[in-house]
């Protein structure tokens, strides 16, 4: 009895000690999450002050340039000398206020005097009509943009202000600042500073690789935007790699890193300044606090428990050693027994839910494949339909021909008349071995019969929207699987781009196949509206869909097709914005 007590001390010791650690450990995320917040948000502030302090000492520059004289007298065209003037004077202006280039833009978009005259990159006689800030500041007056620089290769935000003369446009003064020294400081603060523009797209950071790198996708709009105006280069911006949801920010390089993120606005239209504080120091600290704790807690109780034990020990070891040593010997060996029991039970259980789990996930994939039976139907109907009007045809032809004495080509419709009988039969065979219920049979498959099969059962549904995409060399090779269970997989991925897309016009499936040194890769393609990004994570989870009355089994019982042929299904990223899956199958 007493060791009985004993043992429920100790599992009752060891859930108290489970329990903590896992409190502790919930602790110590929520309070690292906290810590790194705070430390976020005040380091956003303070960098959004930084940039709020460069930008106000460079704003009032345009605005007092307007009204130098030299400036409307070079627009104007009144001195031919005058343009040789300003560019020293803006040149020394620069150099006093640390702008990066200062310059004139007549109404043509030509720059007629600018701070870097003497430079190879000097941007006279360069042409910028085409840039947005240009155009902007001529219609409203003023402009801010940030850009990369088409001379000089260097990023900069570009303040625009029209000159204007007698009520009369002239041009356009304009002053590039760059942010190098900016930078620098971010980068001596522990984490990542980044400031976006209203469509997501990295203007200034801490780490200068992900400049003009986007947060998220961009749209078509943006994307053809940015190529029109040359604004970052002549590449449209690419994904940065990070993630930012909510307050939760990741990093991807060789380890993914993981970060709080803070965003305040800035005075630049649509922009935030977003700073990601690394979690792991915080949560190192709440660790080692967490860690402190338990250890202080475990001497503590460790000592009451030794005090306990001793003394009672103390007190029985005289009276009970012996009786105690027996009882201990029985009951072990009864402890083996029962536990031998409970194995073989728990064996003949787990074996039950094995087979139940199989027979469960078949009436899964039967009835998948009955659901798509109605689909299908349309498509086998017509296909039966061009041969049997055929026989028809070549029948009444026959009779007239032996009524004409015609034998011979009597005979030629007759053997017509087979082939096609041949065709019909491949097709309505087709059809019954796709819905027939049977044990699955893994041997070494022709990919090429699949895709036959493929066509018989979609037929006219997908003739001229289906682009095969299949080497001859791959036709024939051999994949591990059963045919009727692989064609159950193309006929989902087909039938689902079909419905995704509807009644819409130009709806256009790729299936390319490829290959490996062991597997061979489908990849199916559509141009429809693409996944819900709700469901992209749970996308072959059972009964979950991107449709309205999808019952969300499709997916999940053609990928645990494929899983149990040794290959895989998976949402692959698509060229065309729509869906696309790539089937991985095993090579026999």
């Amino acid at each position: 009895m007493f060791a009985w007590r004993r043992i429920v001390l100790v599992l009752l010791a060891a859930a108290a000690v489970g329990a903590l650690a896992l409190a502790g450990l919930r602790w110590a995320g929520t309070r690292a999450e906290r810590v790194a917040d705070i430390g976020a948000a005040s380091i956003a502030r303070t960098h959004a002050g930084l940039l709020e302090s460069e930008l106000q000492k460079f704003r009032l520059l345009p605005l007092v340039l307007t009204e130098y004289p030299g400036v409307s007298t070079v627009l104007a065209g009144d001195d031919p000398a005058a343009a040789a003037r300003l560019d020293r004077t803006l040149q020394s202006l620069a150099g006093r206020t640390d702008a990066a280039v200062l310059y004139v833009i007549d109404r043509s978009g030509r720059t007629l005097a600018a701070s870097n005259w003497r430079l190879p990159s000097s941007f006279v006689g360069q042409n910028y009509g085409f840039r947005p800030y240009f155009l902007d500041a001529m219609r409203s007056g003023s402009a801010e943009l940030f850009a990369l620089g088409t001379v000089s290769g260097r990023p900069g935000l570009y303040l625009a202000r029209r000159v204007d003369r007698d009520g009369k446009a002239l041009g356009v003064i304009v002053v590039k600042v760059e942010f190098d020294t900016l930078e620098a400081n971010w980068a001596r603060s522990s984490g990542i500073s980044l400031l976006t523009d209203r469509h997501g797209v990295i203007l200034i950071t801490s780490r200068p690789a992900w400049r003009f790198g986007a947060i998220h996708a961009l749209d078509s709009t943006t994307i053809a935007d940015a190529r029109r105006t040359l604004q970052f280069g002549p590449r449209p911006p690419r994904r940065a790699p990070v993630t930012i949801k909510g307050a939760t920010a990741t990093v991807d390089g060789a380890l993914t890193e993981r970060f709080r993120a803070a965003a305040v606005p800035s005075s630049l239209r649509g922009a935030r300044l977003i700073h990601l504080a690394p979690l792991a120091p915080p949560l190192a600290a709440a660790r080692l606090q967490v860690l402190i704790w338990a250890l202080c807690m475990l001497i503590v109780a460790g000592i009451a428990s030794g005090v306990v034990i001793r003394a009672a020990d103390r007190r029985r070891l005289h009276r009970i050693a012996h009786e105690a040593l027996e009882r201990e010997v029985a009951h072990r060996t009864a402890e083996l027994r029962e536990t031998n029991a409970r194995l073989v039970i728990e064996s003949e259980e787990r074996l039950a839910a094995d087979h139940r789990y199989r027979a469960a996930r078949e009436e899964l994939a039967q009835a998948s494949r009955l659901g798509s039976l109605g689909q299908i139907t349309a498509g086998v109907a017509h296909e039966i339909n061009q041969p049997v009007a055929a026989i028809r045809a070549f029948a009444e032809n026959g009779q007239a021909m032996l009524a004409g004495g015609a034998t011979d080509d009597a005979k030629v419709n007759l053997a017509r008349i087979v082939a096609l009988t041949e065709r019909v039969g491949a097709i309505t065979g087709e059809l019954r071995a796709f819905v027939r219920r049977r044990k699955a049979d893994v041997t070494a498959v022709p990919f090429g019969a699949v895709i036959d099969g493929l066509f018989l059962l979609m037929g006219e549904r997908v003739r001229g929207l289906l682009t095969l995409d299949l080497p001859p060399a791959l036709k024939a090779a051999c994949v591990v699987g059963d045919r009727i269970r692989l064609e159950q997989i193309l006929v989902n991925l087909v039938q689902n781009a079909l419905d995704a897309a509807g009644d819409r016009p130009g709806i256009a499936i790729t299936c390319a196949v490829r290959q490996d040194d062991a597997h061979l890769l489908v990849n199916v393609n559509d141009n429809g509206p693409g996944i819900d990004p709700a469901v992209r994570a749970t996308l072959f989870d059972p009964f979950v869909s991107g449709r309205e009355d999808g019952l969300g089994l499709g997916l999940a019982i053609a990928r645990d097709i494929a899983r149990g042929f040794g290959g895989e299904l998976a949402l692959h990223e698509g060229p065309g914005g729509g869906a696309s899956f790539l089937l991985t199958l095993k090579r026999a």
